[in-house]
Order: structure tokens, then sequence, then C-alpha cells
């Protein structure tokens, strides 16, 4: 049978069963048609239960190493009773929250169903993934009815049903996925995402941190056939051991052939190409550099977070001050940024105002170039802890260490110059060794910068020769301050004040380094010429007429009957002419004190020598405070003085106690520390012999 129809009216369609062909009212557009048919309502419904077995998972799963702890606290959240319960698993971005979600997900469909994936990066994609739910729970649905249309119905069969498990994969914003949170409320959620704030009243975090050690070496072995050794251990350890970076590299040498040392190699010359690149077959945006760079651009209309975390890439890892940013913007400004940075899992907030940033994520950023190093240089110089607070100069000895470690010398500019000159000097009394190395290359750095005989470049190099005449090289400190006395002699003229300083500072090496009378004669001329062109109570000629005290007392060391007597007198007749034009805690003063304990000593005046040496340690508590690295050091220098020059152990040890105290307070459990436990032993066991 066939049926036809009749348009009637302008334009208007006449259709029927069977007519294949439709035409206009005027026979102007011609249209075909398919067969129309008509489904019944049931095969618009979901099924009342899933199909068995159910399940939409990746195969990020099958490279998994450790997180026992992870993966027994997934099973305590979500093994709770009624209501939906929502787990959050957050991090920065390639540490291993979708492959843990993964491994945890597919050991449980035997227990939900379904268990479905979806990545909810964004709203759009969630959207995909309910729809694609959808679909599966209805085949028959797929051509049919639009995505949003089944993006609603998978909403409705999940807010219906029990027993089903969504992990919503990598979601940026909470607000993404609150809605649907709220509407489906009788399953299990598994959300995995950068965001580390936000969740509460929605979800519980759990915080996901790098792999141990042994499990990054295992990871890369199961990727690359290599071993445990020295160089998989180390290359883990330089990586973080974040999992995308081991994933990375062991599938990078895997394919090109070489060895993990050769890997680490190409990572400290090329480490922006390094991180970019991937295996074949692999994701090529699930690289180190590619996944830290989308966060940042999240993170683009907080500029300052950005600033930030290109700043800190150039210091220590941990450990970092958050008043180290203070200067960078208003209190609310650097809050809100750090705020941010934090948010998106890129740094971690700490008590004791501290943040820290994973080494990688200072690595990729780094690789941007120099430029930001400067910045940070320029913010470590501008601190002030104060005098005395050793724990905090020591914390910023630690991230001038690391920017001087990631700077190229030849990229070193004025910042880097005065950071490593003043770094230097406070490393003198505690490493001299690398007080010596960073005066070395500060003293490059200002020849290249400034030339060979600009004062920046004279003051940095007196510096140094002070370093080596701290590590005993006397003849390389004569060296150094010998060339700068003729450098200055020929910039500034011989009468000039920082010449007299140099001559100074020339006179005091030549006498430590053995030469006694040539240090002797030339500080008397010096001295002598001070006074006469700057004024008898001038600093500088005060400082000159020290130099003589300190070369005499060098000489009674030496030979303490012919010299003793003498160089205590001159010290006591300089010491009140001192006091009176310096003040009584003035470097010059506190010099004299400390000379004159010996030269009392040398005359056999043991009572006056330790009155004395305790004179000058009061005055370095006074000017610089008890626990200063210079006021530690002279206490040290104190009780040395206490037990082998004068033989008085049971003072030794009254001020040894409470000095290893300070110490440990300050510094820890160090190396030095243990060398000064190890050096006072004996002392420590001495019975009070005192009279």
């Amino acid at each position: 049978m066939s049926t036809s129809a009749e348009a009637s009216g302008d334009r208007s369609i006449a259709a029927g069963h069977g007519i294949r062909q439709a035409l206009s009212g005027d026979g102007s557009v011609a249209m075909y048609t398919e067969k129309s048919f008509t489904l019944p309502p049931e095969a618009f419904a979901l099924p009342d239960v899933a199909p068995p077995g159910l399940a939409n998972l990746p195969d990020a799963a099958a490279l998994f190493v450790g997180r026992a702890r992870e993966l027994a606290l997934l099973d305590e959240a979500l093994r709770s009773t009624g209501g939906v319960v929502v787990q959050a698993v957050h991090g920065l971005g390639g540490i291993g929250k979708s492959t843990l979600a993964a491994r945890w997900a597919a050991g449980r469909t035997d227990v939900f169903n379904p268990v479905w994936w979806i990545n909810a990066e964004t709203p759009a994609d969630l959207d995909a993934g309910l729809a694609d739910l959808a679909v599966a729970l209805r085949p028959a649905l797929r051509d049919v009815q639009s995505r949003d249309a089944l993006r609603e119905r998978a909403v409705q069969w999940l807010a219906a049903h029990e027993g089903w498990l969504v992990v919503l994969d990598n979601v940026t914003s909470p607000n993404d996925v609150k809605p649907l949170l709220a509407r489906a409320a009788g399953g299990r959620f598994l959300i995995t995402t950068r965001r580390a704030t936000g969740w509460h009243g929605i979800a519980e975090p759990l915080s996901l941190d790098v792999l141990q050690l042994d499990e990054a070496v295992e990871l890369f072995g199961r990727i690359s056939g290599y071993g445990p050794d020295d160089d998989v251990t180390g290359l883990c350890r330089e990586l973080g051991c974040l999992p995308l970076a081991v994933e990375q590299a062991a599938a990078y040498c895997a394919e090109a052939g070489i060895a993990p040392g050769r890997y680490r190699e190409l990572l400290a010359q090329y480490p922006e190409e390094v991180f970019a690149q991937s295996a074949e077959g692999a994701d090529g945006e699930r690289t180190v550099a590619r996944v830290w760079r989308l966060t940042l651009d999240r993170l683009s209309d907080t500029p300052l977070a950005g600033e930030i975390l290109r700043i800190i890439a150039w210091w220590a890892p941990d450990g970092i001050p958050r008043s180290y940013l203070e200067s960078l913007g208003s209190p609310v400004e650097v809050t809100d940024a750090v705020r941010r940075l934090a948010a998106y899992s890129m740094i971690s907030l700490h008590d004791g105002d501290t943040i820290s940033v994973h080494r990688l994520v200072q690595a990729v950023t780094r690789a941007e170039g120099v430029a930001h190093a400067h910045g940070a240089a320029n913010l470590l110089l501008l601190l002030d802890w104060g005098v005395g607070d050793m724990a905090a100069e020591l914390r910023w000895l630690t991230h001038v260490d690391a920017l001087a470690s990631h700077v190229a010398p030849e990229d070193d500019g004025e910042n880097e110059i005065w950071l490593f000159e003043s770094s230097g000097l406070s490393h003198t009394h505690l490493d001299v060794t690398r007080a010596i190395a960073l005066h070395e290359r500060a003293l490059a750095a200002a020849q290249r910068v400034y030339g060979p005989c600009h004062e920046v470049t004279l003051r940095v190099r007196r510096d140094l020769a002070q370093s080596y005449g701290v590590a005993g090289d006397g003849e390389r400190e004569v060296q150094l301050l010998e060339r700068n006395v003729t450098d200055h002699r020929r910039v500034f003229g011989r009468r000039d004040e920082r010449t007299i300083e140099a001559r100074t500072e020339l006179a005091r090496a030549l006498s430590k380094a053995g030469r006694l009378w040539d240090g002797l004669a030339l500080a008397e001329r010096n001295a002598k010429k001070a006074e006469r062109v700057l004024g008898k109570d001038a600093y500088v000629a005060l400082r000159a007429w020290s130099a003589r005290a300190s070369a005499l007392a060098d000489a009674a060391l030496k030979d303490p009957d012919r010299h003793a007597a003498q160089a205590r007198e001159a010290i006591e007749k300089l010491l009140p002419r001192a006091v009176a034009a310096t003040g009584r805690d003035s470097a010059v003063c506190l010099q004299l004190r400390l000379n004159l304990a010996w030269t009392r000593r040398l005359a056999g005046d043991t009572a006056g020598a330790k009155a004395m040496y305790g004179e000058y340690v009061e005055s370095k508590i006074r000017s610089r405070g008890a626990t200063d690295r210079y006021t530690l050091t002279a206490r040290t220098s104190f009780v040395r003085f206490l037990w082998r020059a004068v033989n008085d152990p049971a003072h030794a040890r009254q001020v040894l106690i409470p000095l290893l105290a300070d110490w440990e307070r300050v510094l820890g459990d160090t190396a030095y520390v243990r060398r000064l436990r190890e050096e006072f032993a004996s002392l420590l066991d001495v019975t009070d012999t005192s009279p």
C-alpha cells in the first residue's frame, strides 16, 4: 500500500509513509528523507542494573610501584557505607595521581559496577565523559539523543543507583564538579587534581608525594631495563623521584640507547630540551615541561605567582622563608600569589612560614634563562636578619650556595658580585674553603664587570686575601694584599685613607706570615703617616697603630723574653686612647684586647690575660650577640686559650658547656659541632681542680 501527501501553501512540505522525496509547495526545493520510525518509550530509559563488569579505565595502572600507604587510605575512605564518599587525590603535576587512581580502581571492579573513568579537566570534558557513560549503559542511544541529553540521563542514573565508582581525573576546579557531586549521592567518587585547596565540604583531600628513592629506581628499571646501580640511583635522586620524570627519563634512555649517566649529562647541559622530550609512542603532552607549563598558564591572571616561581627556582628547594618575598609586592599581593601557587601544588607551605618547591619544578623554570637569577640574587642581598641571628644567616647561606651552583660564573653580574662577597665573609669562620671559592668567584666577576683596579675589585681582593689568611696560606694572602697596595697607590694616591688602610692590612699579613720585621717596619711607617695625614685620633690612624701592636704581639709570641713586655706596654697605652676615640666595642678595640690577652700571658700575667680575654668576649657579645658566628668563634677560642694557653681546665669547662649548647642550638647535629665535641671530649671529663 502506498500513501501520498500533497503540500498546500507557500513552501510547505508534504510527506508520508514510504515517500523518499519531499517537495516544497512551490516546487523549488527537493529533499530526500529516510523512512521514519518510532522508538518505544522504554528504549530511552537507562537500565535498572548496569551490564556486568562495565568498566572504563586507562592503561596507566600497568606501570605502578609503591604507594602502599595511599592505597590503604583509599581503601579505608571508600569502605564506608551510606551517602556519597568523595576522595580528592591532589599533588604536583606528574606526581602519579592518575596512576594511583587507575591502580586502585582497577582492583575494585568486583566491588563496584560500573567503574567509570572520566577526564574532567574542563566542564566540557566532564559532560562528554558522562554522556559516554549513558551510551555504555544503553548503546542504542548513541545516535538518537544529543550529548546534553545523554549527560543528563547519566547523572539521573547515578543519582538513582548505588554501588558505582566514578573517577574524575585531573579536575581543574572544585566548582566544576560540585553540582555533580551534590546530585549523585549513592556511589563513590575518586577525584585527581592539582588543586590542593578548595575541597572543604566537598571532598576529603589526600596529598600525594613523590616516590621513595628505591621505588623510583624500581620504576626506572621496569621501563628501561637498567638494574639498580649508582647511575640509576643518582639520576632518580636528581629527578626528585617524580614519577613522570622517572618514566620520561627511563623511556628515553631505552629508546635512545643511552646510559642513565649520559642522560644526567644531557639534563645538566640542555635542561629545557630534555624536559620537553618524550619517547616515540608516548603522550607528547605528558612531559615534565608541558605539564607544568599548563599549570603556569592557569596562573597567568596572577602574574606575581609566576614571578615568585621564577625567583625561588634559583634558591634551595626547601626552607624558603616567606619573608624573602615581601619586597615583591604588597602583603595582600604576595600572600595571594603564594596561595595560588600552593593551591595548584606548585609549592608546599610549611609551619614556620616557610615554603618548598620540587627541585624539578625549579629545573624546568630555570631553563627559561638566567635573567631571573639576577632578581633572585638581589632579593637575597636585600635581606636583613639582624646581627646575631646565626640560624637565619645559615639559612640564607644555603640559598646563596644554591644560586651559586645554578648560575654559570660567566653569567655573574653586579648582584652576584656583592652576594658572593658577603656570603664569603659569612662562610669564613665556618667553612673557609667555601669562603675562598665564593670570594674567588666574586673577584673574577668584579674584574670582568668593573675592571682590575676598581674600588669594588680591590675590596673583594682584600677579603679573598683574608680568607686565605684564615686558611693558613699566609703567602697567598700577602701576594694579594701587595697587589692591592700597588693598585690603591696608583688609583687613589699614597696619602688617601684607602691606601693607608691597604698598607695596614698588608702589615698585619706580613707579620702573621712570619715576616715579622717587614710587617713591623711597614706598620710603624704607615701608622706615623696616617697620624700625620689624618690626625692622631682618626679611626684609620688608630687601625694603623693597632696593626703595629699586632706585629709586636706576633714578635712576642716568637720571642717572649725580648718582646712581651714591650708589646704589652704598647697595647695598654693604645687601648684607652682607642676606646675614647672609637668606642669600647669597635673593631680596633676588639683586636687590641685580643692582642693584650696574649701578651699578658706571655709576660706571665695569667690572671690579667684571662680577664682581658674575657673582656674581649664580652665585647663581642655586647656588639653582636651571644650566638653570632663571630661571637661563637671568639667563645670557642677562649675555651682553647683557658685550657691550653693558661692551663685552667676548670674555667675552660665552665665556658665550654653553654658554648656547645649554643653551637648545637644554632647548627644542630652537624659535622662542625661533632668535631668540636671530639676536640673537647677530654676537657668535658676534667674534674674541677681549681683551688
